[in-house]
């Protein structure tokens, strides 16, 4: 786990290379001995996070709102039977999936639903629990967030928005690192789900030590398992 901003290198960086003419074995943990290595790494995610953010933006509201109920769908299915189990999701943020209805079935099904809120930079998150209806204040990005006297939970399952995701369920994320540190600092692991659109697939985020892999991810089209 790091405490930096992924988009912030930790030295001076030579010139990004082709970062799609380099074998993805070879960005690995030879990227984090070498620092110019991991600075490429660092400014092709940042590049490729703008691209990917964009294009999700760019998604049609009609369209967007049928992969939306896919994605529910998959998510129910994926999950199962979640009575007596805590399900966190997210206020949806800049063109992600909008599970505020599904999180609303997971109540009636008998769970419990919760939202991440970010305490500082540099800190892992904390979950309060949350449901329709109760309290919510601006957070971090003017996010809405459960009110500061929520009741804190350790989730079961935590879903988790995706910029970009690879065949190996690797996410790529907003560059702040909060979801690898909150996983790392939880005292017991939950199911981690990835949510995102199909169109968000990419080859490989050039994973480095710190990167955390997902259980799965789930898209409009289905469950991507590691493979």
């Amino acid at each position: 786990m790091t405490g930096e901003d992924d988009d912030r290198p930790a030295c001076l960086a030579s010139p990004p290379c082709f970062m799609h003419e380099v074998d993805p074995a070879y960005m690995g943990l030879a990227a984090a001995a070498d620092p110019r290595q991991r600075a490429d790494v660092l400014r092709w995610r940042k590049a490729e996070r703008e691209r990917l953010i964009k294009e999700r933006l760019a998604i049609a509201s009609d369209l967007r709102r049928a992969h939306d109920d896919k994605i529910a769908a998959n998510l129910e299915t994926a999950i199962g039977d979640v009575a007596g189990l805590i399900v966190s999701a997210y206020w949806p943020f800049r063109g992600e999936p909008d599970l505020r209805a599904f999180l609303e079935r997971v109540v009636v099904r008998g769970g419990r639903t919760a939202l991440p809120v970010v305490i500082a930079r540099g800190q892992p998150l904390v979950f309060r629990a949350w449901s329709r209806g109760d309290r919510l204040e601006r957070g971090v990005w003017n996010i809405p967030q459960p009110a500061s006297d929520a009741e804190a939970v350790l989730p079961d399952v935590v879903i988790a928005p995706v910029v970009g995701y690879d065949p190996a369920c690797y996410r790529l994320g907003y560059g702040g690192g909060f979801f690898d540190r909150t996983l790392a600092a939880m005292p017991r692991k939950p199911r981690v789900l990835g949510v995102g659109y199909r169109r968000q697939a990419i080859a490989t985020i050039y994973p480095q030590p710190h990167d955390i892999p997902m259980d799965a991810v789930v898209t409009e089209d289905g469950v991507v398992a590691p493979g």
